[in-house]
């Protein structure tokens, strides 16, 4: 078997905008939304797809970050 991941992306809120101004990640913060995604017809599980509210995120660090590149392996 495979572990598959997907992530559902919205309009940015205030917080993200600032350092990334074309997507957020939806984020469900509550247990109803979390029944509501992974039970509910599309119908309804669709309007989780929205920023959080602003003031929600606290951005706790800035500056400039550089990834390790690891060589790939065979």
């Amino acid at each position: 078997t495979a572990d598959l991941f997907g992530f559902l992306t919205t309009t940015p809120n205030a917080e993200v905008r600032a350092v990334h101004p074309k997507a957020m990640p939806a984020i469900l913060t509550e247990p109803t939304e979390w029944e509501t995604w992974l039970s509910a017809p599309w119908s309804e599980a669709k309007a989780l797809q929205r920023p959080l509210s602003d003031g929600a995120l606290r951005i706790v660090l800035r500056g400039e970050k550089e990834d390790t590149v690891v060589p790939a392996t065979l």
